[in-house]
């Protein structure tokens, strides 16, 4: 069985140049999944996914090395993975020339025809509802609601005050209940 670094030891290995690519692997395979989920929330397409959480730990690999330890290492890497998938959104929205507005449609589609979905109706309709909401209140219902990140965490990682970060997620919690209540 594998040891549990911590994110010190992690870091402390990552600055020695003999052990970096040995720590950089444990950190991908630490917060893989986590980030995966955190994206994959964001963009919603699979194959979109695995080119955001690329590009996130690209960005990551390149840095590390720099990391000041001011913030924690799951705050840095989710603020990288929060911003590469909002790049990524707009980038996609520039090359289709997709209105906002159809962004939602677009990705309540692709959500219904992932094979990698595996939602009943119910959860399909939650999907739904919170592809709705504006991205930011849908980023920090699903940092909130399926990730039970704490506020001042959420606050660290999209810049934004704790009372804002309550305000949006109560915001984006009536609109669902609206949706839903309503179809």
């Amino acid at each position: 069985m594998q040891e549990e670094y911590s994110d010190d030891q992690l870091l402390d290995q990552f600055q020695q140049e003999d052990s970096r690519n040995f720590a950089f692997n444990l950190l991908v395979k630490k917060y893989q999944r986590r980030l995966y989920s955190h994206i994959r929330r964001i963009v919603i397409d699979h194959d979109d996914t695995n080119d955001v959480i690329q590009n996130t730990f690209i960005k990551v690999w390149g840095s590390l090395i720099n990391f000041n330890r001011e913030s924690q290492l799951y705050t840095w890497l989710y603020r990288i993975a929060t911003n590469e998938s909002i790049t990524f959104l707009n980038k996609k929205r520039k090359k289709f020339f997709i209105p906002i507005v159809d962004v939602e449609h677009q990705l309540a589609g692709s959500l219904e025809d992932d094979s990698y979905f595996s939602g009943d109706e119910i959860q399909l309709k939650l999907q739904k509802a919170i592809l709705k909401l504006p991205e930011k209140q849908r980023i920090v219902f699903n940092m909130k609601y399926y990730e039970e990140m704490k506020y001042e965490d959420m606050s660290e990682i999209l810049g934004t005050s704790v009372g804002a970060l309550k305000a949006s997620y109560h915001h984006a919690v009536k609109k669902i209940e609206h949706f839903l209540l309503n179809r």
